[in-house]
């Protein structure tokens, strides 16, 4: 199956938690069937990306990184590349580069939606589909000095600014999802 077909089937399957997903979700698959090179970056009206905010298994801490370009702490994530098998496979990669945590566990389906502005190719959008993980038991966080000029652990419940809405909202969702899957006991 092709990224696009993975990006077509994940969407078309996947059930919007409030009516502002569903809308997210719908305008995701109106462009995804308007553009054949939708899930690339070359896509210039927009192109789906794809993060996860990485959690502990308690759903208590999150990893951030401090974007080098746009200055807030965000969550791990970007564009897909070739080799990308699926959206949940591009972010997997994404999120074990970006952290240097190797064994991440992706949930299976994402957990929240975001459109948001960019400057790729002089103005463009990301249609980010967006996932939870979660580490390994005593992960320890690598930078990627490249990309970010940090990355650390913080508290769900006290992330750091400048930070953003997005990603405020994707972590609390990434909480949910995570504590549900929690085994019982």
């Amino acid at each position: 199956m092709s990224l696009h077909a993975d990006a077509r089937a994940v969407l078309s399957s996947w059930t919007a938690p409030d009516a502002a997903q569903e809308e997210l979700r719908r305008a995701y698959l109106e462009h995804l069937d308007r553009h054949p090179d939708a899930v690339w970056r070359s896509c210039l009206p927009g192109h789906l990306t794809a993060s996860a905010a990485v959690l502990d298994a308690a759903g208590e801490r999150t990893v951030l990184t401090l974007h080098r370009k746009i200055r807030l702490w965000l969550q791990l994530g970007g564009h897909c590349e070739p080799g990308d098998s699926s959206l949940a496979a591009a972010a997997l990669r994404e999120a074990t580069e970006e952290s240097g945590i190797p064994g991440l566990r992706l949930l299976p389906v994402p957990v929240r939606l975001d459109r948001h502005a960019v400057p790729c190719g002089g103005g463009s959008w990301h249609l980010d589909v967006q996932y939870a993980a979660i580490a390994p038991a005593g992960a320890e966080l690598v930078i990627d000095e490249a990309e970010s000029d940090g990355l650390a652990w913080f508290d769900v419940a006290a992330l750091p600014e400048p930070s953003d809405d997005a990603c405020r909202a994707l972590v609390g969702a990434a909480v949910r999802a995570v504590r549900a899957a929690a085994p019982a006991g």
